[in-house]
């Protein structure tokens, strides 16, 4: 065996990259053992099947990625921010760019939206656990291991470096002939199984699980953007899956598919990708507009304004997302009434955007708002977010894109529309419901100054760039001269990133600060909020509802105590729970090991662990989990505990 291709030669930052992972490791080994934690991890992590730990677990995951993202990102804007930098060589920067693009979207903004799905959805339908929970443990694990599967790429023979959207042919063994591609396909072909497997969950969950009284037209705004997402995800993912399996093809077998000769053709992956990849874009930000709905009703103490027309405008939006994605690519040859099209089809998706713009600000309007942490995030994306949608419109129009295309202005056009549509929105929902999981809220003040400082630096970081890029500094350059006068707001730039990065210190630093010494909510409802999750105790009991609510009308859990509408009116009695289960760690696992020998063609230890994941899915299908009963006593004693008065 050739141990040369696993070894990652020649640059100091990887060489302490791996030290740092192996210390990491190793002091988590030492501590799970010294503290002997190794029975609680097992017990309640590994092996459960409860939706509000594994939407934790999604969390905890997306913050870890959060981190490595932004350290990616903050290389770039070092190795950019003065003229002919060595920093970075120009492969490790496209290591860089590439993984920082795939991390950000795939393994953190997604598992962020789905960690706070896992979370919430149930509670505001009313719902004890999702349709299927041993197939929720197997979404997290199969997404857990993919991730992990990306990551150790930086340190056992190198990272993509084709870019996120790994065109062909650069992305072909002709023009990248290490293993990083292997990874990118594989690694993502097995944590997309496991969103694939997420939507049909939540589908399911919530077309079938619903409260009694619970209409489609009764849901909140947020489980409604789930819904749709999830439906999104269905007809999106497979295609994404078709595509990564047709590359590994060519990359490990010698298939032609994407090649540009023996009758293969480049721009079919283009094309496959973006089929996928558009609709990704509101995978992410549909989730952000229900958070941020959510939100808006709740600390202007209003009803949503336009709730119909906000719930249309979300399936518009589904529908046309599936119908531009050429516009990535207008300058690739295909044509004046194909461009024309495709540049119909992006303008107008501008318009449900914003019918929820304006749903939003007359929500507002005559509201009495409460500016709360989670409040200033929401308030900050209307007008950022705008500006991303303005000048997406510019993009939009082919004729421009010939100058766009491929600079700075579209970086940050991107980053105006993601950052706003989805960091801003996993930060004020993890803020918003934080304290229904953990039963305190994080500290306010802290809260406020990580929003100002990120704020701030976000557009200090961004804005630059689209000057930029109107004055001809492409994407993806990884030096430039000082002649070309990129100098000055390159280094502005890089200033944000920096505030950015102590935002997010701050924002950390909360979680902790606030875990010590925050009061610890009695009330469960400490926003007054509107739907059924804030009618649970906090933190919330393995069986979330004691009693299953009757729902009457929209917001109903506001509706209880504002009109006195009655909302549980059956008697407690025995709750029918599931097994935790270890089989879908372990098929992780597996899933893992087969992904890393694909990567480095071993193929007997391939076939071994294949037949591993065929036997594990096997046992997991003729596996009949009768689960347990929790007896009415123990119910109304936890209910006692958790809600201090009598049940």
């Amino acid at each position: 065996m050739d141990l040369d291709k696993f070894k990652v030669h020649g640059e100091p930052l990887i060489y302490g990259a791996m030290v740092s992972i192996a210390l990491a490791t190793i002091g988590i080994l030492v501590g799970l053992t010294y503290f002997k934690k190794w029975g609680y991890l097992w017990r309640e992590w590994l092996t459960t099947v409860d939706h509000k730990k594994i939407g934790v677990m999604y969390i905890l995951a997306a913050l870890l990625m959060l981190f490595r993202g932004g350290v990616d990102a903050m290389m770039m804007r070092l190795q950019t921010a003065a003229p002919e930098m060595k920093f970075l060589d120009a492969q490790h920067y496209n290591e860089v760019f590439t993984t920082h693009g795939l991390i950000m979207i795939l393994f953190m903004a997604m598992p962020f939206i789905i960690g706070l799905m896992n979370v919430i959805i149930p509670l505001q339908i009313g719902a004890r656990d999702v349709a299927f929970p041993r197939l929720n443990a197997v979404s997290f694990w199969l997404f857990f291991m993919g991730a992990m599967l990306l990551n150790i790429s930086f340190v056992i023979g190198g990272s993509p470096d084709a870019g996120w959207s790994a065109y062909f042919p650069l992305a072909s063994l002709e023009f990248s002939p290490t293993v990083g591609n292997n990874y990118y396909s594989l690694a993502l072909q097995i944590s997309g199984i496991g969103t694939l497997i997420t939507g049909v969950n939540f589908i399911v969950t919530i077309l079938k699980m619903r409260a009694p009284g619970m209409t489609l037209m009764k849901m909140p705004m947020f489980t409604w953007s789930v819904l749709i997402t999830n439906v999104i995800i269905v007809f999106a993912f497979p295609v994404l899956t078709v595509a990564l399996a047709l590359m590994m093809f060519d990359r490990l077998f010698g298939s032609q598919f994407f090649t540009m000769a023996n009758g293969g053709m480049d721009m079919l992956w283009a094309n496959l990708f973006w089929v996928w990849g558009h609709p990704e874009v509101y995978i992410v930000i549909l989730p952000a507009f229900g958070i941020y709905s959510e939100i808006i009703a709740t600390f202007s103490k209003k009803n949503l304004y336009g709730y119909t027309s906000m719930v249309f405008s979300m399936v518009i939006i589904s529908l046309l997302s599936f119908l531009v994605w050429a516009h990535h690519f207008y300058t690739m040859g295909q044509g004046v009434m194909v461009n024309s099209f495709f540049s119909i089809t992006t303008m107008a998706i501008a318009v449900p955007t914003g019918v929820k713009i304006f749903n939003w600000l007359f929500t507002l309007r005559k509201g009495r708002i409460t500016f709360t942490t989670p409040m200033l995030y929401t308030l900050a994306f209307i007008p950022i977010f705008t500006i991303g949608g303005v000048t997406g419109v510019m993009l939009a129009m082919a004729s421009a894109d010939y100058q766009y295309h491929n600079t700075m202005f579209l970086v940050a056009h991107f980053h105006y529309v993601l950052i706003p549509g989805a960091v801003f929105a996993v930060i004020a929902g993890f803020h918003y419901w934080f304290p229904k999981v953990f039963g305190f809220r994080l500290n306010e003040r802290l809260g406020k100054h990580a929003f100002w400082w990120i704020i701030i630096s976000f557009n200090v970081t961004f804005f630059p760039l689209f000057f930029l890029g109107l004055m001809g500094m492409t994407r993806r350059m990884y030096t430039y001269s000082e002649e070309s006068g990129f100098g000055p707001l390159n280094m502005l730039s890089f200033a944000g990133a920096v505030g950015l990065a102590i935002g997010f210190v701050i924002l950390v630093y909360n979680i902790y600060w606030s875990t010590r010494y925050m009061p610890r909510d009695t009330t469960s409802d400490p926003w007054d909020g509107r739907t059924l999750e804030w009618a649970t105790p906090s933190p919330i009991p393995a069986y979330n509802f004691a009693v299953v609510p009757n729902v009457k009308t929209r917001d109903a859990f506001w509706a209880a105590k504002q009109d006195n509408v009655p909302l549980f009116e059956d008697k407690i009695t025995k709750i029918h729970l599931p097994n935790n289960t270890g089989k879908p760690f372990i098929l992780g696992v597996i899933f893992f090991f087969l992904g890393f020998f694909l990567v480095f063609s071993m193929w007997i230890p391939a076939i071994v662990a294949g037949v591993g994941v065929i036997i594990m899915l096997a046992a997991m299908s003729f596996d009949r989990d009768h689960g347990f009963y929790v007896p009415a006593e123990e119910v109304i004693a936890t209910e006692k505990k958790l809600r201090g008065e009598t049940v």
